[in-house]
């Protein structure tokens, strides 16, 4: 699982954010060994200086936020539509995440959409 969080913070730094002009500068990770030990995790973050900083443990407002992504990923995008390859699903995250970040209104900034809050933002 570490692996493929790591494939996926790779790639979005990558691809996903740099059409944006944008970069990842801290990933916000619970405590576990992983996220601590993890010689390959920690050469990723290094390599694309990214800053780490761990939520305080049995705190349920900082894991509150990953479990209500996970239950909207789970929802809008793995579960509604069926991937018959690694590529596809991709693809998919790829188009779920722009219709998030570019069209979705968010109820916690005002029914705004998220790169509404960023200055010139892909999509403005």
């Amino acid at each position: 699982m570490l692996v493929s969080k790591l494939r996926n913070l790779h790639q979005t730094q990558s691809d996903s954010l740099a059409h944006l002009g944008l970069r990842v500068e801290l990933v916000i990770t619970d405590i576990a060994f992983a996220y601590r030990k993890s010689a390959t995790f920690h050469a990723v973050i290094d390599a694309h200086v990214i800053s780490q900083k761990f939520i305080k443990p049995h705190c349920p407002c900082a894991n509150g936020k990953v479990e209500r992504l996970s239950r909207t990923l789970a929802a809008e995008w793995a579960y509604p539509r069926a991937s018959k390859t690694d590529k596809e699903r991709a693809q998919a995250v790829q188009s779920w995440s722009d219709y998030c970040n570019l069209e979705r209104p968010h109820l916690d900034i005002g029914q705004q959409r998220l790169n509404s809050r960023i200055e010139n933002g892909r999509g403005q």
